[in-house]
C-alpha cells in the first residue's frame, strides 16, 4: 500500500500545486514537510522528545481560562502548580464535549497539533518539523512496533508500562514525564488488544469483541482516503465511530492515551478521553489523523473545502449517533472560531482548512 507510506509524490505534488495557486498562500512560501516518525534521524527524534519534555518543565500559564461548565466537562479544577504541558492538556479536557463527535473534531485537532508545535518552537527552541505516527504500518503487531521497542533515554519513545508500577513507562525519553491530571503521575501505557469489552451499554460501541487493530489497517486507511467525494460528515463518522481508527489507537495503547485513571486517583475518577493528551504520543497519533484528512482533501477537488458539522455533541443513543455523527445545531461554518481556552490566538475553521493557507504552512510527505 505505497499510497500510505511516505513515498507519496502525486499527493505531495498536488498539495504544492494547490498551495501555489491559493492566493492566501502568499504568506506560506516554503511549507514544512511532515514525515513519519521512523523517517526522522536519531537527532531529530531526540530534539522532538527534548522539546516535549521542555514544555513539561515550564510553569503554569495564567492565561488558561476554561470555558465549559464543570458540570458538563466533569473534570477537576485547574491545578496552578502544574506545568505548561498540563495547561495544554487541560484545554483538551475542558473542551472534550465540544471537540469530539462535533464539527470541530478535525479542525480543532489540526489546530491543536499546530499550537503545540508552535509552543515547542517559541518556548523551547525546537527547530524541526512535527512528525506523525503511521499506525497502519504497525496494525499487524502494535505491541512489537519499533516505536515502543526504542528505549533509548534520549531519542526513544519508550516501551509499555510496568504492571507492577501502575503501568508507568519506565524507559525511553518519557520515563520521567510527570503530568498533573487527574492526579500527578508518570505517563502510563498498557497494550490492550480488546479494549471495548467493558463498554457494554455505551451507545457508541456496537462491536465489543472487536480487536482494536482491525480498524486501522492500511486497507481501512485506504477506505477513508477513498471516501465519497464531498462527504465530510460520512468521512468523519467513519474515522470517529466507536470502534473506528481514531478511538482504537487511543484504546490499544491503554493508560493515559485511553483516558484510564491512575491507581492513585480518587475513588470517583471517571475514565474518559479528556486525559488522553497527557501522553506525548497523542500528538503523533493526531498528526496521523490529520494526515488522513489531508490525504482525503487532496484526493478529490470536491473534498478540499468540504465541511459540515454541528456544535452540540449527542451520544445519548445509537440512533442519535447515527442521526448526528458530527454534531447537532447550532451548526458550525468556516468562519466559526476554534476555542483555545485563552492559551493560543483564536482562529477560524476556515483558517485550518488549507495546510498551506498562511496560518498553517505544512504538507505531508
Amino acid at each position: 500500500m505505497r499510497w500510505f507510506s511516505l513515498s507519496l509524490p502525486s499527493s505531495l505534488t498536488l498539495a504544492l500545486s494547490l498551495f501555489a495557486l491559493t492566493a492566501d498562500a502568499a504568506t506560506c512560501t516554503r511549507p514544512a514537510v511532515r514525515r513519519e516518525w521512523r523517517k526522522l534521524s536519531v537527532a531529530q527524534r531526540a530534539e522532538w522528545i527534548a522539546a516535549m519534555n521542555c514544555l513539561a518543565r515550564l510553569p503554569h500559564d495564567d492565561a488558561l481560562a476554561p470555558i465549559v461548565d464543570p458540570s458538563v466537562s466533569n473534570i477537576s479544577p485547574v491545578n496552578t502548580s502544574g506545568s505548561y504541558w498540563d495547561d495544554i492538556v487541560y484545554i483538551h479536557m475542558d473542551l472534550n464535549t465540544r471537540i469530539h463527535n462535533t464539527g470541530l473534531f478535525f479542525p480543532f485537532h489540526r489546530f491543536y497539533v499546530q499550537a503545540v508545535e508552535t509552543a515547542m518552537k517559541e518556548r523551547c527552541g525546537f527547530t524541526g518539523v512535527f512528525p506523525y505516527w503511521d499506525w497502519s504500518i504497525d496494525a499487524h503487531d502494535v505491541k512489537n512496533s519499533p516505536l515502543f521497542r526504542d528505549t533509548n533515554p534520549i531519542s526513544g519513545l519508550g516501551g509499555w508500562g510496568d504492571p507492577a508500577k501502575d503501568i508507568q513507562v519506565q524507559d525511553g525519553g518519557f520515563r520521567h514525564f510527570e503530568v498533573a491530571y487527574p492526579v500527578p503521575h508518570v505517563i502510563r501505557r498498557n497494550f490492550t488488544l480488546q479494549p471495548f469489552l467493558p463498554f457494554d451499554g455505551v451507545p457508541v460501541f456496537t462491536n465489543l469483541t472487536q480487536y482494536a487493530n482491525e480498524s486501522f489497517t492500511p486497507a481501512e486507511v485506504r477506505k477513508l482516503v477513498d471516501w465519497a467525494p464531498g462527504d465530510f460528515v460520512g468521512f468523519q463518522a467513519y474515522m470517529e465511530r466507536g470502534e473506528g481508527p481514531h478511538s482504537s489507537v487511543h484504546f490499544i495503547l491503554g493508560g493515559d492515551l485511553s483516558g484510564a485513571c491512575p491507581a492513585n486517583a480518587p475513588a470517583g475518577c471517571f475514565p474518559q478521553p479528556t486525559y488522553s493528551a497527557n501522553e506525548p504520543v497523542f500528538f503523533l497519533h493526531h498528526a496521523m489523523v490529520d494526515k488522513i484528512w489531508y490525504d482525503w482533501q487532496m484526493e478529490n477537488p470536491a473534498n478540499f473545502w468540504a465541511y459540515k458539522g454541528g456544535s452540540v455533541q449527542n451520544l445519548t443513543s445509537l440512533e442519535a449517533v447515527k442521526d448526528w455523527p458530527n454534531g447537532m445545531a447550532p451548526f458550525l461554518h468556516l468562519d466559526s472560531s476554534i476555542p483555545a481556552d485563552g492559551m493560543f490566538p483564536q482562529v477560524t475553521i476556515g483558517d485550518v482548512m488549507n495546510t498551506t493557507g498562511g496560518y498553517l504552512c505544512y504538507v505531508y510527505e
